[in-house]
């Protein structure tokens, strides 16, 4: 009977996470869970140059978290390579979270996941010449149709190379071209590519939140247990994040895309004052 606000992801299976949301319907209470990243400037920013017509219609995007893996800092890195981690649902959520912000809802993944190497050596000083036997996908690379039209690529690694200077997301209009900040961040770099102009110009941010202000979503879930309005961080958008995190290891296992079964409705950007 208690409201709960939890850590990303919502559930390491798409079964509990319905469970979860079940439980909390049945109950009266409120499910809301991070990531939170989206409602700082940088997202924000984008969001509302998106509504506004800045690039036109959103035909596409590009996602990337690409490096190799944090067992040479994480001072316990094991974890990483097992059920309920791995590149997907360590760092996937901020992606995914951010891509259904700005571009809507998903309707299909197609995917393929691997791992690379069954067996890592953590580097980090409490763990150092360890053997880390991996048991979760440590790559995975899809294809998200989503329900506007736009098609968005994600790719999540932690088997790749020097690949830091990639821009986090990219996302492709008929009318220009967007780059948005780390989904991980609450501020960040914004530039605009319009036709004609040959030259990327600097957005500046145009909401508060600019640095890490981690429990934002929290925050207005606690304001929204009082006002009895939908909380931004809602159990409707984690379950949606998990039901496309889970749709990538279907997809690799049968070979084919994957329907999109629990429902998103995109919220506008947030209010500019």
């Amino acid at each position: 009977g208690k409201h709960v606000f939890c850590e990303k992801p919502l559930a390491c299976t798409l079964e509990d996470g319905l469970n979860e949301v079940a439980a909390a319907r049945e109950k009266g209470v409120l499910l809301g869970g991070a990531p939170d990243t989206f409602m700082g400037s940088g997202i924000q920013t984008c969001k509302k140059l998106i509504e506004d017509g800045w690039i036109g219609t959103p035909v596409a995007a590009e996602a990337h978290m690409l490096g190799h893996g944090p067992e040479s800092w994480h001072p316990d890195p094991d974890f990483f390579y097992h059920f309920g981690a791995g590149p997907l649902f360590d760092m996937g959520p901020y992606y995914v979270t951010a891509l259904i912000n700005l571009l809507g809802p998903v309707s299909t993944v197609t995917s393929s996941v691997k791992i690379t190497f069954p067996e890592r050596t953590a580097t980090c000083k409490e763990h150092y010449g360890e053997t880390i036997h991996v048991t979760t996908p440590t790559h995975a690379a899809g294809i998200l149709g989503m329900q506007q039209g736009a098609i968005a690529m994600l790719t999540v690694s932690f088997d790749v190379w020097n690949t830091y200077d990639r821009q986090p997301i990219t996302v492709y209009g008929s009318k220009g071209t967007l780059r948005v900040p780390d989904p991980n961040t609450f501020g960040g770099r914004i530039s605009l590519l319009r036709p004609g102009s040959g030259e990327w110009e600097d957005i500046p941010l145009l909401y508060p939140y600019t640095e890490n202000s981690r429990g934002l979503g929290f925050t207005d879930f606690c304001r929204c247990i009082r006002s009895g309005k939908k909380p931004y961080a809602y159990c409707d958008q984690t379950l949606h994040v998990l039901d496309v995190m889970s749709a990538f290891y279907r997809s690799s296992e049968k070979g084919t895309s994957i329907a999109i079964e629990a429902p998103y409705e995109m919220r506008h950007s947030l209010p500019l004052d």
